[in-house]
């Protein structure tokens, strides 16, 4: 495999082949297998180049497509994808922060929140409520631990 390429698939590839494969590339190292623990680690970090890595070196702003969305559109829209799968806290604040860099506010974040309801459900929201609370630089335990007047 020379640039960087994977072979075509064949249609006899096993998922944790490709997987292997382009872990691989993500080390940089042609046929030295990587540590999976540490392609887990960095993806648990939200490390934004690892998964260009693993996926080909593929741009993860826009697939290669010329972007239509402003970067504060996108990143709202990221956090309500996030909602919607049940995201990780690192992932959210990484979302978070590059609505925050683009120019959203907080009460734009979280009114993204209260307008997936409808197509989420509430249970959702709510259980994505505290981490984006945590993105935003909230003491979850101290601010939002009980109701008021409970």
């Amino acid at each position: 495999m020379r640039g960087g390429a994977l072979p075509p698939f064949n249609g006899t590839v096993s998922n944790r082949d490709v997987v292997r494969r382009r872990v691989g590339h993500a080390a940089g190292k042609e046929g030295v297998p990587v540590d999976y623990t540490t392609v887990l680690r960095r993806l648990s970090l939200h490390d934004d180049r690892v998964v260009a890595d693993v996926l080909g070196g593929a741009d993860t702003q826009s697939a290669g497509l010329d972007p239509i969305l402003d970067p504060r559109t996108l990143a709202l829209v990221r956090l309500a994808a996030l909602v919607a799968v049940g995201g990780a806290v690192p992932s959210y604040g990484a979302q978070a922060d590059a609505a925050v860099d683009a120019g959203a506010t907080a009460a734009e974040i979280v009114e993204v929140l209260v307008a997936v309801i409808p197509m989420v459900g509430l249970p959702c929201v709510v259980a994505a409520a505290p981490k984006l609370a945590l993105a935003l630089g909230h003491d979850v335990e101290d601010a939002f631990g009980t109701l008021p007047g409970r």
